[in-house]
């Protein structure tokens, strides 16, 4: 939450300056500080979907021990579910049509299988996803798009359609901010780490042409996070900065069973820079059995679990608190209305004024 500037201390100033959130104290009175209800669209294959759930809702939560969130989880009716994962949804999912009735501050619409579900440009598919976006740019004051999710985004609104890549960029990259400035980035570490596991990819320079502003990239990895413009309304994360320290290691666990299934002809590439050199030599060695035909037993993941190392949840934590603090700020009181009275939503923060 931001400091409120009461006095005419110089220091106030000199932060605003530096970038970070000091509050006039006559905004300050006009807000009526309340709960925030964020909705969480999960698109998740159903093995990964209360995974999801739990890496969206625990980065939420540990963003801030102050405000009280209120998360309304609800899917769309875009991919293929067993009988088992309707009746999840059934039992614990929230009806769309309730929750936009009653409004939301923000919403979190997850990526979703890249393999299994058709391109992005398939508007007769991936209608009721385009819908959501719609009305989310009219009704809540910022929507945080994940992976498949955010390419479907740019896709429609800006018109850049991502490009399938064979080599699946997978594994733990550095990124640096490249705004230092934007809301998302304040107070953050230039440099830190973000996992991504993903084969399409929109550039930097499709980001650019679109008027997107890229929050942070990675050379290697390309762009992790951008938004709209006005530097809230869309949130695009490439990345999966939601990821718990397990969440690539199980991912590589399951492509190296659809190997030795025969659903692939090649053994997978493990994530890069994830697996310190005692890991990366026991998992080589796994490999290696695999491949002379030897039978090396199921893979030891519970085994590697011990030997790996997270270098990213505090980076993932600070943009996600700077993304929840600045919804805070300009949210109406009343959550079916996207900003308080004064706000302009095409500079909400002032940023080109």
């Amino acid at each position: 939450m931001p400091l409120v500037q009461h006095s005419d201390l110089p220091t106030f100033e000199r932060l605003r300056l530096e970038g970070r959130d000091v509050l006039p104290e006559g905004r300050a009175f006009t807000q009526d500080i309340r709960e925030l209800h964020i909705g969480f669209c999960n698109m998740m294959p159903d093995a990964a979907l209360e995974a999801a759930e739990r890496q969206f809702f625990r980065l939420v939560g540990e963003s801030n021990k102050i405000a009280q969130f209120y998360i309304h989880p609800f899917t769309l009716p875009v991919v293929e579910r067993s009988d088992k994962a309707k009746a999840y949804f059934n039992q614990y999912y929230e009806p769309l049509e309730t929750i936009m009735d009653e409004g939301l501050d923000a919403l979190i619409i997850t990526g979703a299988s890249e393999e299994s579900n058709p391109k992005v440009s398939d508007k007769s598919y991936w209608k009721p996803l385009l819908e959501l976006l719609e009305w989310s740019h009219q009704n809540v004051t910022s929507t945080l798009c994940s992976c498949l999710a955010s390419h479907a985004a740019v896709t429609y609104k800006y018109g850049q359609e991502p490009s399938w890549q064979d080599d699946k960029c997978f594994g733990i990259f550095s990124h640096r901010v490249a705004d230092r400035g934007h809301p998302l980035a304040r107070c953050m570490n230039t440099v830190f780490n973000a996992p991504h596991a993903r084969h399409n990819q929109i550039t930097a320079s499709q980001f650019r042409e679109a008027g997107l502003s890229i929050v942070a990239e990675s050379e290697e990895a390309g762009v992790h996070a951008a938004t709209s413009r006005d530097g809230i309304r869309l949130v695009c994360f490439q990345g999966h900065p939601e990821y718990d320290t397990f969440s690539l290691l199980k991912e590589y666990r399951r492509e190296i069973e659809v190997f030795r299934e025969g659903g692939r002809p090649d053994y997978p590439t493990f994530p890069k820079s994830y697996f310190n050199p005692e890991a990366a030599e026991f998992v080589l060695g796994y490999q290696s059995d695999v491949e002379a035909g030897k039978d090396p037993g199921p893979f030891p993941e519970e085994e590697l679990a011990e030997k790996l190392d997270n270098t990213w949840t505090d980076s993932a934590r600070a943009m996600i608190a700077n993304w929840i603090g600045a919804v805070y700020q300009i949210t109406d009181v009343d959550r079916r209305k996207p900003f308080m009275q004064g706000v302009n939503p095409e500079d909400p923060f002032g940023l080109y004024s």
